[in-house]
């Protein structure tokens, strides 16, 4: 049976204090897994978090939750996947302390990785040398990395497609990349088409008939697929934990308004 996890990429967000937590006493992460049980980690892109920081996330979750966390920019956007397997091997040792909260692991190439000789060979050497016992998923921000060497590749390696609803690929192109991806995993990211759109608090872009495609999409892979992850953002439609609730409400799944976070944070007070 699939399991179909969706949730937001981060959850710290201060625009999120009234559409989604109901006041700033609350513990953002603990509200924020009573709602999903999975999140993207962004931070860990920008620099290794503590140790301790990383046990806190653990055991403020329900056993049920699942952290996913971006390898280190300086794996993969400054070393860009070279002479990087210290960097790597410092922050496996952190992700580890999840335990079996830990979920995949996401390899995001930079926009300028193009598919050129040099780089597949990169990537290549990369994903033949990860260490076993981790789940990796790798995000290639270019339509022409999605060949069928690609997909050998990661077959082979055991590495699972992360596809990036962007600028860099439109949803039709996206749901047949994800159809195509070998193995029994799939990590979906939803962003923005412009980037960085200027409100974090509500919807301010209209996207049912993309959210509908995709429900259709994932629905289909049941069965076919162990772990589908969906991870959208704030640039998307404007206000990510919404665009979650859509996905889920349109998957079947349990939907957690922001009117029962109030009161579930008033019975705790």
């Amino acid at each position: 049976m699939t399991r179909i996890r969706i949730g937001t990429q981060g959850w710290s967000f201060d625009r999120w204090v009234g559409p989604f937590y109901p006041d700033e006493r609350v513990d953002r992460l603990e509200m924020y897994a009573r709602a999903f049980d999975t999140v993207e980690v962004d931070s860990t892109w920008y620099a290794i978090p503590p140790e301790e920081r990383v046990v806190a996330w653990r055991d403020r979750t329900p056993d049920d939750f699942v952290f996913c966390l971006k390898l280190p920019g300086e794996v993969t956007h400054e070393r860009r996947l070279r002479l990087a397997h210290d960097v790597l091997a410092a922050f496996l040792g952190v992700a580890r302390r999840l335990d079996e909260k830990l979920g995949h692991l996401l390899i995001q190439l930079p926009p300028d990785f193009a598919p050129t000789a040099a780089n597949r060979e990169a990537v290549a050497s990369f994903l033949a040398a990860l260490p076993a016992g981790f789940d990796f998923a790798i995000e290639f921000r270019g339509a022409d990395w999605l060949t069928d060497a690609t997909m050998a590749l990661l077959d082979r390696t055991g590495t699972t497609l992360c596809v990036s609803v962007g600028p860099w690929l439109a949803t039709p192109e996206a749901i047949h990349a994800a159809g195509r991806a070998p193995g029994r995993d799939l990590y979906l990211r939803w962003l923005g088409d412009p980037r960085h759109q200027p409100d974090l608090a509500k919807l301010i872009e209209e996207r049912d008939r993309e959210l509908d495609a995709w429900a259709d999409a994932i629905r289909a892979m049941e069965g076919e697929r162990d772990v589908v992850y969906g991870f959208p953002n704030n640039d998307y439609q404007g206000h990510a934990p919404e665009t979650a609730r859509r996905l889920q409400a349109r998957l079947g799944l349990p939907v957690t308004r922001p009117g029962e976070l109030r009161e579930q944070r008033d019975l705790f007070l």
